[in-house]
């Protein structure tokens, strides 16, 4: 996935033409469309638009993380409030995008997050 994000996305244009996560995932397409209608707003569907190839390898690597407990734990959850399959997937890889865009803003790798501490 490294060599795919990174050339569409690039480190050092990246502080400078993405200053959100939410702009980066509007580029790949990961942003919610609304479906309106005159006054009716029916839904947020997937958007059709953005760089197909960067919205492919972020929703292969949010398939792919779904053997890390956390992501599994998040997809998991999307899932219990209802979502389809496709339509988690796509929230785990926009979740992933906020994760790349501190990576890339801050210059640092990745870290797993530490384990939450259990009350006994």
């Amino acid at each position: 996935m490294r060599a795919r994000t990174v050339g569409r996305v690039g480190f050092p244009r990246t502080r400078t033409r993405f200053q959100t996560p939410g702009h980066l995932a509007a580029y790949a397409g990961l942003g919610p469309k609304p479906w309106r209608s005159g006054t009716s707003i029916n839904a947020n569907l997937p958007s059709r638009f953005g760089n197909h190839r960067l919205k492919n390898a972020l929703f292969l690597a949010a398939f792919a993380s779904l053997k890390h407990p956390p992501s599994r734990t998040y997809y998991d959850r999307k899932r219990a409030q209802g979502k389809r399959h496709n339509q988690a997937i796509l929230c785990l890889a926009r979740r992933r995008v906020d994760v790349l865009h501190a990576m890339l803003s801050q210059g640092v790798p990745y870290r797993m997050p530490a384990p939450l501490a259990t009350a006994a």
